[in-house]
């Protein structure tokens, strides 16, 4: 008999590892899924009862298939041992994960099982060892991974591969402090199909649009993130959707599918870089020959977490963050390159932050895109510092975005050009249109040229 163990792969469908344990036909295969402190416990609670409330609609999905997944909280080195024996396994099969935690608990099971351990490739879709170990750029991953082949995503098991058991162990249930999004595999479909069948056909043409986002925030983006993160879609079925709106569109809206495709690249970008350098979570990927001075300041830390910065993008972009769990992809750049440029404040810490608080967090995505804005990562600029006030007045001029998010600037009196001029404005003007606000912690301009000087120093450009 064959134990199929899930880990971030919580769905039935385009299951790499899951449709392996079936084909070789070996027996029935028992599904089991884990909840191991040592994994969830590095989680911030809002992903972690995200991922309970996605298990749970993976099991629901085993009873509408007449059959169980079984559940067990503790090690998993432990439990499948224990497993193992119980059902008279001849081997386990799961799929890869290549965060430190995960990696830690594979090598611990390893350790501990009598029976094989059999992983498969599934959370992206070119397997990195069959690509380079390091490229300079993403420009250069990025072409090297369009000539691989995509696999078509995988079948879904029908019950009479899968043993038909009894099991009755609760899911933990962790309490949180904002509305998760509907979670599992048929809720991440329909979000799917909702957006390509009207959202990605404007995706790069829409994709910055705050005011658009506010209005309707499923349709400027696609929300996938918090699904792909929890493993409630496969990312093969992902990309063959979007390959299918590809085939159907041209010009303009050719444009706005393949920008989309581009953003799936990015991802596989960041699990190659996770997956060939295991310190991406905590150490500098591209270290400059000179350490980076970075700051220390508790105050600034703490304001920039409440979105009490006096730089209304950024305070709208972290406040966004503490209602939903979630970041809309231009503020979250603004509010990482604010931390690590303009307060000069190591990108770890803004990192674990988002660990805490992200309903989308992926160990992957987030250590990969904050190394990428703090100039320690893959980009081929040397000193990339994102203006607050300059990306306010492209991307939310007439400040709605800002508006959703921070009330002290909702009273439609204070005109729009005022908020994205704010940082700029004398005290007496901004203690006039919204004394409730707070003034900027740093000067806009000393904090850039001080950010250039740090960085250059680093580089050894500057002495």
């Amino acid at each position: 008999m064959i134990l199929f163990w899930h880990r971030r792969d919580r769905r039935t469908t385009d299951n790499r590892g899951l449709a392996a344990a079936v084909d070789a036909d070996e027996g029935p295969v028992v599904p089991v899924y884990i909840f191991d402190p040592a994994v969830t416990e590095q989680m911030g609670e809002r992903k972690r009862a995200f991922v309970e409330c996605t298990v749970d609609a993976l099991r629901r999905r085993y009873h509408e298939l007449g059959r169980e997944l079984v559940v067990r909280t503790g090690p998993a080195a432990d439990v499948l041992t224990d497993l193992s024996d119980q059902y008279d396994v001849d081997r386990i099969v799961s799929n890869d994960c290549t965060d430190a935690a995960r990696q830690a608990q594979t090598d611990a099971v390893e350790a501990a099982l009598e029976v094989p351990l059999e992983s498969h490739v599934d959370s992206v879709l070119v397997d990195p060892a069959s690509l380079e170990p390091s490229y300079p750029t993403y420009s250069q991953f990025a072409a090297d991974w369009k000539t691989h082949t995509k696999a078509p995503p995988a079948s879904e098991p029908t019950p009479d591969a899968l043993a038909d058991i009894t099991d009755t162990e609760s899911i933990p249930t962790t309490a949180t402090d904002i509305e998760l999004p509907a979670a599992g595999y048929d809720a991440a479909s329909d979000r799917l199909e909702s957006f390509c069948a009207s959202g990605i056909a404007h995706y790069r043409e829409t994709r910055d649009d705050l005011a658009r986002a506010v209005a309707e925030p499923t349709q400027a983006v696609s929300r996938l993130s918090p699904y792909l993160a929890v493993g409630a879609i496969g990312i093969r079925e992902v990309w063959q959707r979007v390959i299918d709106v590809l085939e159907t569109v041209d010009g303009a809206e050719r444009r706005n599918v393949e920008k989309y495709a581009d953003e799936l690249t990015w991802r596989e970008h960041n699990y190659h870089l996770l997956s060939y350098t295991p310190t991406l979570e905590t150490e500098n990927y591209d270290d400059p020959p000179n350490e980076i001075a970075w700051r220390t300041d508790a105050d600034d830390f703490a304001a920039w977490k409440r979105g009490e910065t006096g730089y209304p993008l950024v305070d709208a972009g972290m406040r966004q963050l503490e209602r939903e769990g979630y970041i809309h992809n231009r503020p979250r750049q603004v509010v990482a390159s604010f931390l690590t440029k303009h307060l000069l404040i190591d990108w770890r810490r803004g990192a674990a932050h988002f660990r805490e608080r992200l309903v989308d967090h992926d160990p992957a995505v987030n250590a990969g895109n904050w190394q990428w804005i703090a100039s320690t990562g893959t980009d081929s600029v040397d000193v990339r510092i994102f203006d607050p006030v300059a990306q306010l007045a492209k991307y939310d001029a007439d400040a709605t975005f800002v508006r959703e998010y921070v009330p002290e600037l909702a009273d439609p009196s204070i005109p729009a050009e005022r908020i994205v001029e704010w940082p700029t404005l004398s005290s007496e003007r901004r203690q006039h249109l919204a004394p409730e606000y707070p003034a900027p912690i740093v000067d806009r301009n000393g904090a850039y040229e001080r950010a250039q000087r740090v960085f250059e120093r680093a580089l050894g450009k500057r002495n």
